[in-house]
This record gives C-alpha cells, structure tokens and sequence, in this order.
C-alpha cells in the first residue's frame, strides 16, 4: 500500500455514448424517460442472421473528438472509449498537465476489443493476400489500446491497465480504479468499460449459442429482463467513463461531486463457461463483499442496477442472489435492469450501468426496467417496471456478471 490510509474516492466525471444518448445528459433523459434503443442492425448487412436487431450507438461523429487520421487508426470500442473519457474530463473541468499527469492513471475494460478491424482485416487477408493487410491491424484490435489511446489523448502518465473479463470488465475496472485511488497509488483515474461488437462474426457466435433475443419483428420489446417470456439478451454498444479522485483533491478545486464509490466485491462462480451458477452463491458473495467493503448492512442498500440481461438463466439466478445477499430486504429496494433500454454492452455494460446508478443517486430517481409485463414467478422482486421512480436513493449497488463465472459489484453512496 503506497499510503496506509485509504482515502475516500468521489466520483467528478462522467461520460458517456449509448444506444439512447452520445452524453450522459442524453443518456440519463432516455433512461429516465424508458426509451429504447434497440432498433434494426444498420452497420452490417444481417439479412442472413438469425438475430437482426441491436442497440446500436446512433449519430456518434468521431471527428469531434479526433482528427480524420486519426480516427481511421482507431477501432470503433476505442474511439467510444477516448470520447467518453474526453467527456468525463470536461464534465469534471480537470485539466492533465506536466504537474499532475503521473499521478492520474487510466483502466478501461473491453470484453472483445477490436473485432470489426480483426473481421475486415481477415477478409482482405482471404481476397488479397496477406501483403495487403493493414500494419494498423494489430493496434487497433488489442483490447488495451482503448486504455493505451485514452492516456496518450488525454495525457495521462499514471498506472494504466485494461480489464478483460467479458461482461464484467467495465465493473472490474472502476473497481481497481477505487482501489488505486483509495490505497494513495494514484490521485485521479479515468476509468470504465467499452465495447462495439455488433458485427457479423460476433452475432454469429452468440446466435449460435442461443444467447440473443429472436424478438426481430419487434425490436423495443425484444430486451425485457425479468419478464416471463425473456428469451435472449439484445447486444449494444458504447462506453461508460469515470473520473475517479481522491476526495481532498476534488475539494480543494472545488469540483462537483456526483457521488462517492465506497465499496467492491469480485468473485468467481468457478462453474461454467457461460452460465451462472444455479444457486446464484458467486454473485450473492460479490454483494455480500462489497457490501462489507462499503460498511453498510443489507437493509441500508436503496437501489440495485442489476445485471438483469433478459437471459432465462441470469434473470432468476440474480433474483435468487439479491434474495440472499440482502434477506428479506430484497423485497423492499427498488431494482432495475437498464439492459432493457440500452441492450448488452458486453465489457461495456458495467461502465455505462455504473454512469447509471451514480446518476440515480444523484437525481434521486431510479430509472425503470420496460418491457416488464408478464411477471416470471421466479423474478418476484421490486424491479420498477415501465416507469421510472422518484426515490431517495442513499446507497446504491451496481452489478455486473460475466462468461467465465466473474462477478462483481460496486457499492455507492451521496456524498455528505
């Protein structure tokens, strides 16, 4: 530990790019107003996909954020990513310059990395050989490159660090960002998650595994987490961005404060490639772990931003783990899936869920799970269907559960 006093942590920045909003004021009106944004697949032709239907960012112009040139050597999840991170910056009014830029590090999690440039790169491989294959082809598709290309646009000379672990990336990383900021490794972190793989080869693998909604003839409808006749995630794609600071610092120059980030569990299931375990025990000890972390009791927790991603198996499971990490109090805090707007993010999901849920602490009003209309027997909990909720939100959790069996989960609170 560089300093045996942990320090408090706040969250001053946000950024954001979503299927239903390309900032987080954007972001926070669609979820708020239940909006969804899963419409037709647009950026490649899925007429000979079973699956058709995305949450695809709409209207995101790189060319505000980078140059052509640079844009073009950029994979679509990075250019999300430096956005976002752009966006935190501004919105935290913190300025990277030669006195502070060590100290400010950056992790960004990304559960696939640069697909799309690894596909067409594959294809101009096939046709034309491999001489005419891009020598930008391997940096743009590494997964740490939305970290790598984060610190060198933004400065950032600090620790740097990308988190893989699917769909639990952009929670692990905010989760590490805490600790490094906590533990004195660091004085601020830009940090998150961020993903863009709708395209043709990923849509073919997740279809063949029978992950994704069939809902193609009525895509707003198609995610519906917790409802009885859920039969499929919906994928999507953006990022979700932090500026992470020690307290001291963001009040000595007098930033806003969004929120504090108090705790974090992580866990495996140590079970299954893709699904959860039955009983629900590696998520329940992730929230269990951040709840210890944070120092708050079950009854203390106001609002979950549940994984909640519209599959049969993780719906109920993580009603089961909500049930017993949080006894009969599960029963009186108010949960919701934002998937059911925004579509899977993958790597991506945590960051933006986690913009979320510091928003609904801050505005004190919990953003609803649409498209629930038929109540799973199994689901039983309070998930705030349809409509969201003007609720003193005190305390907040935010999960995110991946492939491989990880867990995680983020504990917050408003800051007093």
């Amino acid at each position: 530990m560089a300093n045996s006093e942990l320090k408090r942590v706040v969250v001053t920045g946000l950024g954001a790019i979503t299927p239903i909003g390309n900032n987080p004021t954007e972001y926070w009106e669609g979820l708020i107003s239940g909006r969804s944004g899963i419409a037709p697949i647009t950026l490649f032709d899925a007429s000979r996909h079973e699956c058709r239907i995305a949450g695809e960012v709409k209207g995101f112009d790189p060319l505000i954020y980078f140059d052509r040139k640079e844009a073009k050597r950029m994979d679509r999840f990075a250019q999300f990513a430096v956005a976002a991170s752009k966006q935190a910056l501004a919105d935290a009014q913190f300025v990277i310059n030669d006195l502070n830029a060590e100290e400010v590090g950056v992790i960004i999690g990304t559960g696939v990395g640069g697909l799309k440039i690894l596909e067409d790169q594959h294809e101009i491989l096939m046709l034309k050989g491999p001489t005419r294959c891009s020598p930008f082809m391997i940096p743009m598709m590494i997964a740490n490159m939305a970290a790598g290309l984060t610190a060198i646009h933004t400065g950032a000379k600090g620790p740097n660090s990308c988190t893989v672990t699917a769909c639990a990336a952009g929670a692990h990383a905010i989760g590490d960002a805490f600790r490094l900021v906590q533990r004195g490794y660091a004085k601020a972190v830009i940090c998150g998650g961020a993903e863009a793989a709708v395209t043709p080869l990923s849509y073919a693998g997740f279809a063949s595994s029978q992950a994704l909604s069939m809902r193609n003839d009525d895509p707003d409808h198609a995610s519906r987490p917790f409802d009885r006749d859920r039969d499929g995630f919906v994928m999507g794609e953006g990022a979700g961005i932090f500026l992470l600071e020690e307290l001291d610092q963001a009040l000595s120059r007098g930033a806003k404060i969004y929120g504090e980030i108090i705790g974090y569990g992580m866990t495996c299931d140590a079970y299954h490639m893709t699904s959860p375990v039955p009983d629900g025990r590696g998520a329940t000890r992730s929230m269990e772990l951040a709840l210890k972390d944070a120092g708050l009791s079950p009854e203390q927790v106001s609002y979950i931003n549940a994984h909640g991603t519209s599959t049969p198996a993780n719906d109920s499971t993580e009603t089961k783990a909500i049930k017993k990490a949080l006894g009969d109090h599960a029963y009186r805090v108010a949960i919701s899936s934002t998937k059911s707007m925004t579509g899977h993010l993958l790597g991506g999901s945590g960051g933006i869920e986690a913009v979320a849920t510091i928003l609904a602490i801050a505005n004190d009003q919990v953003p609803p799970t649409i498209n629930l209309v038929n109540r799973d027997p199994a689901c039983d909990l309070d998930y705030v269907p349809n409509v969201s909720r003007v609720l003193r939100v005190e305390t907040a959790l935010s999960n995110s559960f991946g492939f491989g069996g990880h867990n995680v989960t983020l504990a917050f609170k408003k800051y007093v």
